[in-house]
Order: C-alpha cells, then sequence, then structure tokens
C-alpha cells in the first residue's frame, strides 16, 4: 500500500475504501442510472430524485437511443446518482421490474389455457371454467368452435386472438 492510498485519519482499515471498490459502486450507480430512461412518464414520477436528476433523465429520453449525445449523457447521469438515495431509486426500480414480470407470468398463463382450450376437450373447459366461474359459457363455447375449426383448416389464428382477448379480458376483471 502507498502512502498515497493510506489516511492516517481513518481509525481502522474497515473504513478504507479502495480504489477498485469505489470504481465497483460508481459503476452500480451507472448501471441504475441507465435504467432510468427507459421507465415510462408515469413510472418516472414515482421515483424519488432530484429535480437535476429527473431533468437528465429527460433529455435522455429526448435523445437518439446508441448516440454518443445519450453515452454521454447516461455517464451525467451516473455523476448525478452519487448524491441520489440509490437505494430507494432501487427499490422503486425493481418494483416496476417485478410488475412486468407478474404482467408476462400472467400473460403466459394465459397462452397455456387458450392452447389447452384450443386443443383440448370439454374437462379442460370445466378446468377453466372452475377457475373462472364468471366466465360467459356460451360466449366462450363460440369462441373456442371457431378457433378449433380455424386451426383445422390451417386459416390465419384471428379466431385464436379473440379467444385469447377473452381471456385477458376475463382476468383482468378478476384482478
Amino acid at each position: 500500500m502507498s502512502d498515497k492510498d493510506f489516511n492516517p485519519e481513518h481509525e481502522s482499515d474497515e473504513d478504507w475504501v479502495s480504489k477498485s471498490q469505489k470504481k465497483r459502486e460508481m459503476d452500480e450507480r451507472q448501471a441504475l442510472g441507465a435504467k432510468l430512461p427507459a421507465l415510462n412518464p408515469e413510472q418516472l414520477a414515482k421515483v424519488p430524485m432530484s429535480p437535476t436528476l429527473m431533468s437528465a433523465v429527460k433529455e435522455a429520453q429526448r435523445l437518439q437511443p446508441r448516440s454518443e449525445a445519450t453515452r454521454r449523457q447516461l455517464q451525467y447521469i451516473g455523476r448525478l446518482m452519487r448524491d441520489e438515495d440509490m437505494e430507494v431509486i432501487q427499490n422503486a426500480i425493481e418494483r416496476f421490474e417485478a410488475g412486468k414480470q407478474a404482467h408476462a407470468q400472467i400473460f403466459h398463463k394465459l397462452e397455456r389455457w387458450r392452447d389447452r382450450l384450443i386443443q383440448g376437450n370439454n374437462s379442460d373447459l370445466q378446468a377453466y371454467l372452475e377457475e373462472d366461474p364468471d366466465a360467459d359459457i356460451q360466449h366462450l363455447r363460440q369462441l373456442l368452435r371457431n378457433a378449433q375449426k380455424e386451426a383445422k383448416l390451417d386459416k390465419p389464428p384471428a379466431a385464436s386472438r379473440k379467444l385469447f382477448k377473452y381471456l385477458r379480458e376475463r382476468a383482468e376483471a378478476r384482478l
């Protein structure tokens, strides 16, 4: 360890932070700051940050992606992140990402239901109706007949999309 790295004012080695550690922390701040311009305006309004950082993020959103100006703006955002409460911002972004993942899981579940219903038999329909007892059975059967007919004739999946849309509407009504 050189004389430049050691500060006698530190009472113990625990207070001393290596240059590598500082670099890792700055990289973390930079990466977190780079996620901010990807948020939509509603999400961005929910993230607690200084007006200066908010202005820099909005400027980054305005710039062309993958341009040199965007790269410089993201570096500037990373520098501004030094003065921000990183933990609060990280928690807000994690909540948004968790919501995205939950939405994707619901979407995939609905796709599986659609495929089961189209390829399946009456027992699959009964299983779905047990999960969603308020579904319009007559309308659901009509959508299923159209989708099954369409699949047999190798037509484009318009009826299948209508069935999926109905399943999604039902899932949203249950939430």
